[in-house]
């Protein structure tokens, strides 16, 4: 099959909480954390999940320094979450942060899997929001720049989503006109909203932590609640366009807007 005749021939791809989930790691890392603190240093239960706590909220928001070498910004965090009295733990406490969190974030068998046959059919790119640092870590450590042809980071670059000229780059760096991509990420308001403002052939929606549409907000054309569900939409569309010519807005089915995304 021609995908291109049928006009999707890239996948651009969200990467936190969509390829990678990252909230989820950071959550589980801080849980593991907590434990270690515990256990191995004696640290109250209760101190013990207030400094993870703090870390994490205050890593969240504001997760780089661009002042600041990225391992010293996150062991500032990790020495003022842990205070006076633990400070001295900021250097072992960061190491284990780091190997925990990316051993919790890495990529699972089944989409890893599913990125080596899209890319055997496909040209796929990630186009991430963030700083650019921490991204380009995330890339490099969990090893997924093989998977993709293109990666741009909103950091490296005056936009980010949902602002239509960092799609319209991805598409003018692939060689490929915007209606032959489709989006998929776990955000209305920048994946969702920027592959409509795109003119993109479709957007994906992987709803994150139970989020439903709202009535106000961007629809997307699809909603599909795993990853790996996504080689078997593409497929229906395809099979749809090649064989009716409808247009993507005349599909209905389970994995549509007509979904209630639970």
């Amino acid at each position: 099959m021609d995908n291109r005749k049928l006009g999707i021939c890239a996948i651009f791809f969200d990467l936190d909480n969509t390829l990678v989930k990252t909230r989820k790691a950071d959550e589980e890392t801080c849980k593991e954390l907590t434990e270690i603190l515990i256990k191995q240093y004696s640290v109250s239960s209760e101190v013990a999940k207030l400094i993870c706590n703090k870390f994490l909220n205050t890593f969240r928001k504001c997760p780089e320094n661009s002042l600041t070498d990225l391992h010293e910004w996150r062991k500032y965090l990790w020495r003022t979450a842990l205070g006076q009295s633990y400070a001295h733990l900021t250097d072992d406490i960061y190491k284990l942060w780091l190997d925990l969190r990316y051993n919790f974030m890495s990529l699972t068998l089944e989409t890893r899997n599913l990125l080596s046959k899209l890319s055997a059919k496909y040209l796929l790119a990630i186009i991430t929001n963030g700083p650019s640092k921490a991204q380009w870590e995330k890339v490099n450590k969990l090893n997924i720049r093989p998977y993709f042809d293109l990666i741009l980071v909103s950091g490296d670059l005056p936009w980010e989503k949902p602002h239509s000229n960092i799609f319209i780059k991805a598409c003018n760096k692939l060689n490929i006109e915007p209606h032959q991509a489709v989006m998929i990420g776990d955000k209305l308001e920048t994946d969702i909203l920027g592959s409509i403002n795109s003119n993109l052939c479709a957007s994906i929606w992987l709803p994150f932590g139970g989020e439903e549409l709202n009535g106000n907000g961007p629809i997307p054309d699809f909603i599909i609640n795993d990853i790996t569900e996504l080689e078997s939409l593409l497929l229906q569309i395809h099979k749809m366009k090649s064989s009716f010519g409808v247009q993507l807005s005349d599909i209905e089915d389970s994995n549509s807007n007509s979904s209630d995304g639970s």
